[in-house]
């Protein structure tokens, strides 16, 4: 019963609202600690590629991007699911707040996939399955926001959304299976749960804290948008009202937290 209430109580805006609003500053910290450090050790500490020179150093950006782009299609599904399901509006909420995060991964993944494919393979593109599939992903991912401004019913936005996000899920293992299933120009994963990575050590740690980076940039751009979502959709209400004064009058932000709630 007390894990269901911690459910529910999750699933209150206001709550999650106030609850996140102290991790904001430690995530921006991890997050640009991370992201610098990693972008310094892969771009000028990491030794050159012996087949691919120093153009291979594109994948410290390519491959967590493609990493998230992929992870947050999930984070967006499994948040329409739950709102479908428990009829949570804040899951509606992440949901949409993940849609333009994800477009933007996915964006950055087939730009620095181009630019990393012209010295390697000769072109810029090509329409093998992987490239294609995550092309597929972009187009999902602006559906899904298109679908949420197409609607003036906030709640038939929301679950054509969800419904689409779901749909959508079914090309996820499609990009992750593509360079095994047909023939294509893109190289085989470097990382994989199952082998050890075909990637040097001096290489593959840079590699490794930048997708740490990346996910951590990524949970802190999601509780910001969530964050303004919630603002936005509950500016009717007292707690938001409240905040907003609060605000106002003191010149600057605040967690929102009355006295009885801290």
């Amino acid at each position: 019963m007390a894990s269901w209430q911690w459910f529910h109580r999750l699933g209150s805006p206001r709550w999650f609202y106030h609850k996140t609003g102290p991790w904001l500053p430690w995530l921006t910290v991890v997050a640009l600690t991370l992201l610098v450090v990693g972008t310094v050790w892969g771009l000028a500490f990491s030794p050159a590629d012996f087949k691919q020179g120093n153009s291979y150093r594109i994948i410290y950006i390519h491959v967590p991007a493609a990493f998230l782009a992929l992870a947050g299609y999930y984070v967006m599904a499994i948040c329409g699911a739950v709102g479908l399901i428990w009829k949570m509006k804040l899951a509606f909420m992440v949901m949409k707040a993940a849609a333009p995060i994800g477009a933007a991964l996915t964006f950055v993944s087939l730009v620095t996939g181009a630019i990393w494919g012209k010295p390697t393979w000769g072109t810029w593109w090509e329409w093998d399955a992987r490239i294609t599939s995550m092309l597929i992903l972009l187009f999902l991912y602006l559906g899904i926001m298109a679908l949420q401004s197409a609607f003036q019913s906030r709640e038939a936005a929301d679950k054509s959304s969800a419904i689409l996000a779901l749909v959508g899920t079914v090309n996820i293992p499609i990009i992750y299976k593509s360079v095994d299933w047909w023939y294509t120009l893109h190289q085989p994963a470097s990382l994989k749960l199952t082998s050890a990575p075909s990637i040097h050590s001096s290489m593959l740690y840079p590699l490794l804290l930048m997708i740490v980076g990346f996910y951590v940039f990524y949970a802190l751009v999601l509780l910001l948008y969530t964050r303004l979502e919630i603002v936005k959709r509950e500016a009717r209400t007292g707690w938001v009202k409240e905040l907003v004064n609060h605000e106002g009058t003191s010149g600057g932000p605040s967690d929102g937290l009355s006295k009885e709630d801290r």
